[in-house]
């Protein structure tokens, strides 16, 4: 989704992927990690089942965010709008759960296969998450990170604008997305969990960042 704000003109051209080392001034990079831990009260092997057969709770846990298959282990995944000073996108990125080695899952950023051609050039998302499966006497602790960084063509008049203020108030928009959307998906994750299983689900705790 844009904004009705103006964009310059050739503003949706170009390879997105070039955003990252683009040297234009409207390109800005906004960075933001998160860190937490769902208690699942189950041995590990019983967890990793759970967590391998993604088919099932990814698309349950996901909403309401739009989500896709992509493959037999990836899916598009819509984040949510990010915006800056008016001028507002959508990012819709494409995810791969690789299989896990050792009690370690990571998630990391594919290409799409049908992307939108009018958003090219506007965006780029790294998404790089990671889930550690830690096995205690009386239940499996899974530590969920997640580091993000999306690159944003701005409409230039924002040039005009201190650079300060246009990289911190996009930096703290990201971070507020970022707690809302992880914070969320671990819940629901963990209760899914408990509920597919019949086992009672422990209480919510503070995320730890």
């Amino acid at each position: 989704m844009l904004s009705t704000a103006p964009l310059d003109p050739g503003l949706a051209q170009g390879d997105p992927q070039g955003l990252r080392h683009s040297e234009d001034q409207r390109v800005r990079r906004y960075a933001s990690a998160f860190a937490d831990v769902m208690e699942m009260r189950a041995a590990s092997p019983v967890v990793s089942d759970y967590l391998d057969h993604h088919e099932g709770w990814f698309r349950r846990c996901a909403a309401p965010m739009k989500v896709e298959p992509i493959g037999h282990r990836g899916y598009s995944l819509t984040l949510g709008t990010f915006g800056n000073f008016g001028f507002e996108v959508e990012p819709t990125i494409g995810l791969e759960l690789l299989p896990q080695d050792q009690g370690l899952y990571r998630i990391l950023t594919v290409p799409q296969p049908c992307s939108d051609p009018n958003l090219d050039g506007l965006y780029d998302v790294e998404f790089n998450a990671s889930l550690q499966l830690d096995e205690t006497s009386t239940l499996t602790l899974v530590r969920w990170q997640l580091d993000l960084s999306v690159w944003i063509r701005l409409p230039g008049v924002i040039t005009l604008l201190p650079e300060g203020l246009v990289q911190s108030s996009g930096d703290h928009l990201l971070k507020q997305i970022v707690r809302q959307i992880s914070r969320k998906l671990t819940w629901k994750v963990q209760e899914d969990f408990h509920a597919s299983h019949n086992l009672e689900c422990p209480p919510r705790r503070r995320a730890q960042f």
